[in-house]
């Protein structure tokens, strides 16, 4: 299986308000990140931080008015798998959020590995243009280079890193195998996830795309 780990903690002071319910194309930012990882992923661990509670009320009341207006009927026959039972959201909070973003990862990625993914997919929810495509392709890429090095699948020792790449630009979802997400999730000395890949990774593989969603970071309001 695929798990996601949509990160969701931070204040948001550029926004001026909370990002993951800032709203695009009808939806929230973190109904469009859920949606996106659910293509590929059984599971996605949503890392909340900052104003947790309201954020998790507030998105559960819209996922609930999308299941009551049978908005969610097409989201199961996407899934990764033919025959997946359901999609699963597990919320977990990162108390120590001001610290950065790379806490926040280490801890969904701790929550991720206990229910033995053969990838794991990182995507900040401030990346809400990004196509479910793309996330498809990472998640099967991946797949195909964990098993040309070895088969093993949550097992397999290959520390492996994709990242997709729009223009030379390296962007979001950031596709890791188990191994590689085990040794950044142990790290507390990394700066951030970029440097956490570069210490532990023994290589990083680039998906190029034309997704330019997977480069903008929607850290500021959109101007009217």
């Amino acid at each position: 299986m695929n798990v996601g780990i949509l990160l969701a903690a931070g204040a948001s002071s550029r926004m001026g308000r909370s990002k993951p319910l800032v709203r695009a194309r009808g939806h929230s930012f973190l109904a469009h990140g859920l949606r996106h990882l659910w293509t590929t992923c059984d599971a996605v661990v949503v890392v909340l931080g900052s104003d947790a509670p309201a954020v998790r009320a507030q998105v559960e009341a819209e996922f609930g008015r999308r299941v009551r207006g049978g908005g969610l009927r097409s989201e199961p026959r996407s899934a990764r798998r033919p025959g997946a039972r359901g999609l699963e959201a597990r919320f977990v909070v990162n108390r120590s959020w001001r610290r950065g973003m790379l806490g926040s990862a280490r801890l969904g990625l701790k929550a991720a590995l206990t229910m033995k993914p053969e990838t794991l997919l990182v995507l900040p929810v401030d990346h809400p243009a990004v196509k479910p495509e793309t996330v498809k392709a990472l998640a099967e890429a991946m797949r195909e280079a964990l098993r040309a090095f070895r088969p093993g699948g949550a097992n397999s020792p290959f520390a492996y890193a994709l990242v997709p790449r729009y223009r030379r630009r390296r962007g979001h979802p950031v596709a890791l195998s188990p191994a590689l997400a085990r040794a950044i999730a142990a790290d507390p000395r990394a700066h951030d996830l970029s440097d956490a890949v570069r210490r532990h990774a023994r290589l990083v593989g680039y998906l190029d795309c034309t997704d330019a969603g997977i480069v903008r970071n929607r850290n500021t309001p959109t101007r009217r």
